[in-house]
């Protein structure tokens, strides 16, 4: 079962951070716009405010949308999505990240990872997506049951079939599907910098020790535990995160990764 969320997990500490709970999301209207968002990071430095980004998408067109209504809808979802203001801490470390991604794939898999934890409905879709093995086909009728579970009756079938199409589309931007009207689900590839966001989202989600390694948030990028303790290892040596290992006990910290977060080492048994 996939779990993105620890039990122990504080409410007011998650949405602190820049999780966003409940019954509704963004997929209700649009996909997870990584085209969109590219275009936006493209023209505003890391440093932009919220401001910024809306004066871009608003004022500018840098999105290329027809009517100004689309850029307000537009602005509004990618506010949804990403928070885009440096007050949030998860879009502070997702901006830092993706201006140290490598190459495309890497930013798709970051901004799946932002998206998941900013939208619960793309959160509830996990299960159905990553329980797949390679190869295997995407069954539309599994994701509407777990999306079900979450909505109960507040949507309509109609608005729900929507619903889990955009989740679809999402998924196939991030990698994890392939193929248009017959999607199968394929294996994608963790890397130093997607690992490090995870472990990042897992501690502000309440993981701790070795859950860290072992959380959705590893399974999302088809990373097993012991992988991604090889890939943390590497991210050390890029100088994204410090890592201090002592015996059979690893401990993390993210100081380097969000200085202007929270300054605290996880310890991993």
């Amino acid at each position: 079962m996939i779990k993105l969320i620890s039990s122990n997990a504080s409410p007011d500490h998650l949405l602190a951070m820049g999780f966003r709970m409940g019954d509704k999301g963004t997929h209700s209207s649009r996909t997870m716009m990584f085209d969109d968002l590219s275009a936006l990071f493209t023209q505003r430095p890391p440093t932009a405010t919220r401001e910024d980004y809306s004066v871009c998408i608003l004022e500018e067109n840098c999105l290329g949308k027809p009517t100004y209504a689309t850029r307000r809808h537009s602005n509004q979802r990618l506010g949804e999505l990403y928070g885009l203001d440096l007050s949030v801490p998860i879009f502070r470390v997702f901006r830092h990240l993706w201006d140290r991604a490598i190459d495309e794939n890497e930013r798709r898999l970051l901004t799946l990872e932002c998206a998941i934890a900013r939208d619960p409905l793309l959160a509830a879709s996990c299960q159905s997506v990553l329980a797949l093995s390679e190869g295997a086909e995407f069954l539309r009728d599994r994701m509407l049951f777990d999306l079900q579970n979450i909505v109960g009756e507040r949507l309509n079938p109609k608005i729900l079939q929507k619903v889990v199409r955009n989740i679809a589309s999402s998924w196939t931007q991030s990698g994890h599907l392939e193929g248009r009207v017959f999607k199968k689900r394929q294996k994608i590839k963790a890397t130093p910098v997607t690992v490090v966001f995870g472990l990042f989202l897992a501690n502000a989600a309440g993981f701790r020790s070795r859950e860290l390694f072992s959380s959705g948030w590893m399974s999302l990028l088809d990373c097993t535990p012991s992988h991604a303790e090889e890939l943390t290892i590497e991210a050390k040596r890029l100088n994204f995160i410090d890592v201090r290992i002592l015996g059979d006990v690893m401990d993390v910290g993210f100081e380097r990764l969000d200085s202007y977060g929270e300054k605290a080492t996880y310890g991993t048994h």
